[in-house]
C-alpha cells in the first residue's frame, strides 16, 4: 500500500507551519520598518555606504576588496570567493546611518573572511550540502509517499536528513551574522564614522537585521520538527 495512505495533507503539525511564517513575517516587517525609519537620519560624516565600506576595509588593513553597487533593496552581501563587497539601491549611495550600518556590517563578513572566522568557513562548506539538501528534500519525501512503507520510508527519511542538512546551514548562520553586526558596531565607533547617538540607531538597525535570520532559523526547525513527528514514528515501525 502506498505510504501516502497514511498520510494526512491536514493535520494538526501545519500549525508549526504556520507559526513560523509568521515568525518570518514580523521579522520581515520590523527589519523593513527599522531601516525605513533610519534611512531619514544622515549621519554628520555625510559618508554613503559605499564610502564608509572603503574606510573600514582600508582601516582594517584589507585592500584586496571590491566595493560594488547592486541593484534591489537590502540584497546587500559579501562574496568571499571573489571578495566583492555588493550595495543595494538603499545603501551604497546613501549617507543615512541606517546605511553605514549596513555596508559595516558587510564589512564584518570581509573581516571575518581575513581573518578566518571559524563559523564563516564553517558555513561556506555547507553551502553546497544545504542547496542540494534544500533542492532534494521535498521532492524526495512527495515521492516516499507514493512508494510502500519500505521504499516509501527510506525515502522520506533521507528527505528528511538533507532538509536537515539546510536546516544547520540556517543554524550556523547565526553567530555569523551576530558576528559581523557586532564587528560593525566597533568599526564604525573606531573609524569615527558614527557618533554615539549614531551608534545606538545603527544598533538598532542590526539588531532588526539579525531577527530575520533567527527567524528563517526557527522556522526552519519548526518545518523540520513537524516532518519529524510525522514520519518519524512510522519509520520505526517498519
Amino acid at each position: 500500500m502506498p505510504y501516502g495512505m497514511y498520510y494526512s495533507w491536514w493535520d494538526p503539525t501545519y500549525f508549526l507551519v504556520v507559526i513560523g511564517a509568521v515568525i518570518c513575517m514580523i521579522a520581515s516587517a520590523r527589519v523593513n520598518t527599522t531601516f525605513n525609519k533610519y534611512s531619514k537620519y544622515r549621519s554628520m560624516s555625510g559618508m554613503t555606504g559605499a564610502q564608509a565600506a572603503e574606510r573600514i576595509l582600508n582601516a582594517a588593513g584589507i585592500y584586496d576588496v571590491q566595493v560594488l553597487h547592486i541593484s534591489g533593496n537590502l540584497t546587500d552581501h559579501y562574496d568571499p570567493r571573489n571578495k566583492t563587497l555588493s550595495l543595494s539601491d538603499s545603501v551604497y549611495n546613501s549617507t543615512s546611518v541606517a546605511a553605514v550600518g549596513v555596508a559595516a556590517h558587510e564589512c564584518g563578513h570581509a573581516i571575518q573572511h581575513q581573518k578566518n572566522y571559524a563559523p564563516l568557513t564553517i558555513r561556506g562548506a555547507l553551502v553546497p550540502v544545504a542547496n542540494i539538501g534544500s533542492t532534494l528534500a521535498w521532492p524526495l519525501i512527495l515521492i516516499g509517499l507514493l512508494f510502500s512503507r519500505g521504499t516509501g520510508s527510506f525515502l522520506i527519511t533521507l528527505g528528511i536528513i538533507f532538509f536537515s542538512a539546510a536546516v544547520l546551514f540556517q543554524i550556523v548562520t547565526l553567530p555569523v551574522e551576530f558576528n559581523a553586526s557586532m564587528r560593525a558596531q566597533k568599526l564604525l565607533e573606531q573609524t569615527g564614522i558614527l557618533g554615539a547617538d549614531e551608534l545606538r540607531y545603527t544598533g538598532k538597525v542590526l539588531r532588526a537585521a539579525a531577527l530575520t535570520y533567527v527567524a528563517s532559523a526557527a522556522a526552519a526547525i519548526l518545518q523540520l520538527l513537524r516532518l519529524v513527528i510525522l514520519f518519524g514514528g512510522r519509520s520505526r515501525d517498519d
